[in-house]
């Protein structure tokens, strides 16, 4: 039998232990304090009255009802006229007279004419005429000033608010390396 030198190798690996703590951060944001105040708009307004006129002295003038001193003047202008009117008319007949050789008979035509007075127009005078009062309208106006205020905003903002706990982490050996060895001698 021959013996044989035999080498035994037993290891064992290390370990290691890793234990670790998570870290936290937490961050809060505090509202920020706001106040907004709104100062109330100035208004002001002015207005002009509007302005209606009525004008009815030609429609009472048409009605024959006057005041005395335009009547007067009415009458003195009609009796004016019909002064022209007279002096025009015996001119006109005194010329006709003076050229009675031109022929014709202006005997007779101015007897007609002188003989008979015209027919007065029967009409109704108690209603005036159309469009007889004036009348005139001045709108009224109306101005409107605003003055408008801004907002008066108040703020105070806060800053975010942090803590931090930090993480960790341990390391140990869980397990140390070994190797044994062992020297054996094997029959054969």
């Amino acid at each position: 039998m021959v013996k044989l030198p035999q080498i035994r190798l037993q290891s064992q690996m290390a370990q290691i232990q890793i234990q670790r703590t998570e870290g936290k951060q937490q961050i809060s944001q505090p509202q920020a304090e706001l106040t907004i105040v709104q100062p109330k708009a100035e208004v002001s307004i002015r207005t002009t009255p509007g302005k209606l006129e009525i004008d009815q002295t030609q429609a009472w003038e048409d009605m024959n009802l006057m005041h005395i001193s335009k009547r007067n003047q009415r009458f003195a202008q009609e009796g004016e006229n019909a002064l022209m009117q007279g002096i025009a008319r015996r001119a006109r007949q005194g010329n006709e007279l003076m050229e009675i050789e031109n022929g014709g008979n202006p005997f007779v035509s101015q007897a007609m004419q002188n003989g008979h007075e015209s027919k007065k127009s029967l009409a109704i005078q108690f209603i005036p005429s159309h469009f007889s009062v004036k009348t005139s309208y001045q709108p009224a106006e109306v101005h409107i000033e605003v003055q408008t205020n801004k907002p008066v905003i108040d703020a105070t903002v806060r800053k975010p608010e942090f803590s931090y706990q930090p993480g960790k982490v341990e390391t140990n050996l869980k397990q140390q390396q070994n190797l044994e060895i062992s020297f054996t001698n094997l029959l054969v």
